[in-house]
Order: C-alpha cells, then sequence, then structure tokens
C-alpha cells in the first residue's frame, strides 16, 4: 500500500471533515497529489489538486469549501471540507504521481498511485 486516507466518516449537513493521506513508502516523494471521489453509479471525479509549489486546482463542485494542502511537503495530503452537504458522499480517494506538473491535473488517467478509499457520508 502505497498511500492510505484517514478522516472519513458521517456528519449532517453544514458540518466539516478533515481529510488526510500518508505514503507508507518512506523513499518516495509525490509532488503532485490528489483527491478524488466516487459517488454510487458516478464516474470518479477529481475535486482538488496540488503540486509542490502549492498550486491548487478544485472542481466547481467545491471550491469555496474544499480546501487542498501538503502538510509535509511531497509526504501527506490533506483535504478540509466545510459545508458539506449531502452530494458530497462518496468514497474519496488519495492519489499521488512522481511527475511534475505546473497545473497540477484533476483527470484520474494522470496518477498512478492511489489510496484504497475513504467513506464520508453527510446526511441531511
Amino acid at each position: 500500500v502505497q498511500l492510505e486516507e484517514s478522516g472519513g466518516g458521517s456528519v449532517q449537513a453544514g458540518g466539516s471533515l478533515r481529510l488526510s493521506c500518508v505514503t507508507s513508502n518512506v523513499t518516495a516523494t509525490w509532488p503532485v497529489m490528489a483527491w478524488f471521489r466516487q459517488a454510487p453509479g458516478k464516474e470518479r471525479e477529481g475535486i482538488a489538486a496540488i503540486n509542490s509549489w502549492k498550486t491548487t486546482s478544485y472542481a466547481d463542485s467545491v471550491k469555496g469549501r474544499f480546501t487542498i494542502s501538503q502538510p509535509i511537503a511531497k509526504k501527506s495530503l490533506a483535504l478540509q471540507m466545510n459545508n458539506l452537504n449531502p452530494e458530497d458522499t462518496a468514497v474519496y480517494f488519495c492519489a499521488a504521481t512522481p511527475d511534475y506538473y505546473s497545473h497540477p491535473p484533476r483527470s484520474p488517467d494522470y496518477y498512478g498511485y492511489w489510496g484504497q478509499g475513504i467513506q464520508v457520508t453527510v446526511s441531511s
């Protein structure tokens, strides 16, 4: 396992959660990391990405509510999720690539390393 997510769970609409992702590979560095999510019956959606220069990219669906960060540069990833709503219910995945992109991509095609996912459930 290269990447492992934590911090998921259940919350009521309007609440907050913070997801974390750490790597089990002590020698690996990840200049670009991202969060994806997949709801039942839907495609995997790239919601936020960041590079080692702290350039970020957000999907419109989460812009202004979610904040991505790398607490340890090139090693870990976090996602602060505020003002959650039921449409945010999904399995959330951490992803990473050893390649650098000045504009961090949100397509899954760019990422070769994935966590196993963690459930986030928002009730109304």
